[in-house]
């Protein structure tokens, strides 16, 4: 299964992810990323000589290729109205390619399993809001 119509313009209208990743010692790093979504994977990465060594780039390097990526935003907070789409995949390690921010080094990431929140936005009542689970 895939993302839903409701789900592929979410992540059309943002522009931001954070992406979390494990060191080797098994410490979680959380980074905030640009994105693409082409259809079916995600890649995150950018230009210039240093991206290789970024956290995210070493944790892959280090064999662990499970990654998640959260996208949302806060779209009123009186009344609060939040969105969300969370994400977990496999990082591949990254390769050359032209992409959002340029040329430069990118990983792609296939979805596994995701959960959307409120992208309706609706305002919160009683219950926070129900999720919707995606197996992919």
């Amino acid at each position: 299964m895939g993302f839903t119509a409701e789900e592929l313009e979410y992540l059309r209208s943002q522009p931001l992810a954070r992406l979390a990743t494990v060191g080797a010692d098994g410490q979680p790093d959380v980074v905030p990323v640009a994105f693409e979504f082409d259809g079916a994977v995600f890649w995150v990465g950018g230009g210039g000589p240093s991206v290789a060594g970024t956290r995210k780039f070493r944790n892959l390097a280090a064999g662990n290729h499970q990654v998640a990526i959260v996208i949302d935003d806060l779209v009123s907070l009186e009344p609060f109205i939040a969105r969300s789409l969370r994400v977990y995949g496999r990082a591949d390690s990254p390769v050359e390619r032209v992409g959002l921010v340029g040329p430069g080094l990118y990983s792609r990431i296939t979805p596994t399993v995701s959960w959307s929140w409120n992208l309706a936005g609706e305002v919160v009542g009683d219950t926070w809001y129900p999720a919707n689970k995606t197996i992919h």
